[in-house]
């Protein structure tokens, strides 16, 4: 077998792994809006990070099948804590407040910023921080401070393209240009940039692989993940 097929196969394979590991089980655990409120580090986490409105809570919910496990709103700033998911016995997905404009009170803008910035520096559990970027716009100013964090503090992350589906015909591959561009001298920064849309499904195959290459590599061994429940 040449080397291109086998990494097809090895890709199938995680994708594979990442399919039966979010449709397994997957339960909110809590909601933290205080550094003293963190759960303790336990397995491997990862994160979910990105401005505003950018569509996290429908990525959470597509990724993991579930059309109500994040809530969804239009309203910027409507997620107000980081919130704990478990995902199977392997695996803790947390959902950060977006960044960015948001209405709320200045001052519990501020205490979310903080919260996030001390949870990315001191959670030594935190595998990769997934963060996520509106397609038709790229990467924008305040995107910025964000990443900048992650590189001083190096905290691995990934850039994933949300809201795909809305990019014009010719669009998508100037744009994932112009981001890889961004993040080539970027020293906490994976490659690899996915391209997703939560309306569409496109790009979750891939990144449940992504995650569970990336829980592979941390733990050393195989996932074992349980099979789904069915119900009759």
């Amino acid at each position: 077998m040449n080397d291109a097929a086998e990494t097809a196969k090895e890709t199938a394979a995680f994708e594979e792994t990442g399919r039966r590991l979010f449709a397994g089980p997957c339960t909110f655990v809590m909601g933290v809006a205080k550094f003293e409120q963190l759960p303790p580090m336990q397995g491997v986490e990862i994160a979910m990070a990105g401005r505003s409105n950018v569509g996290k809570s429908s990525l959470v919910n597509a990724l993991t099948g579930r059309r109500a496990l994040a809530r969804v709103s239009h309203t910027p700033g409507r997620t107000q804590e980081l919130n704990f998911f478990r995902i199977g016995d392997a695996l803790t997905l947390v959902d950060l407040p977006g960044y960015g404009f948001a209405q709320a009170p200045e001052a519990k803008v501020k205490a979310w910023t903080r919260l996030i910035v001390d949870f990315l520096r001191g959670r030594t559990s935190l595998a990769r921080v997934y963060v996520l970027i509106d397609a038709r716009h790229g990467i924008k100013g305040t995107d910025k401070p964000i990443l900048d964090m992650l590189d001083r503090s190096a905290v691995s992350y990934q850039i994933v393209l949300t809201k795909a589906d809305e990019l014009k015909s010719g669009q998508t591959e100037t744009r994932l240009a112009e981001v890889a561009s961004a993040i080539a001298r970027r020293p906490a920064a994976h490659p690899d940039i996915l391209l997703t849309s939560s309306r569409t499904d496109q790009g979750m195959p891939q990144l449940r692989g992504a995650i569970a290459r990336l829980l592979a590599e941390r733990t050393g061994s195989n996932i074992q993940v349980p099979a789904p429940t069915i119900s009759h």
